[in-house]
């Protein structure tokens, strides 16, 4: 059984929302100058940008402090 995680910010949240957020809220231009990968800079896409995630733990602990920086400045 899992769990609860009362603390983690993260959980329960898919990078496919944490990306949707960051995107809304930042456009692809600011999150490309933020974090600089391609996958923000170069034809942007929920899609690729989520395979790329997945596949680069470096670039996903980027997106997801940035998303946590996100959710503090919203308190």
């Amino acid at each position: 059984m899992i769990e609860p995680q009362p603390n983690n910010p993260l959980h329960g949240v898919t990078l496919e929302m944490i990306l949707n957020h960051l995107v809304d809220h930042y456009g692809w231009d600011e999150l490309g100058q933020i974090i600089k990968i391609k996958c923000f800079t170069h034809q942007p896409s929920i899609k690729s940008s989520l395979k790329f995630l997945r596949k680069t733990p470096w670039a996903r602990e980027k997106v997801e402090a940035l998303y946590l920086q996100y959710l503090s400045s919203m308190v």
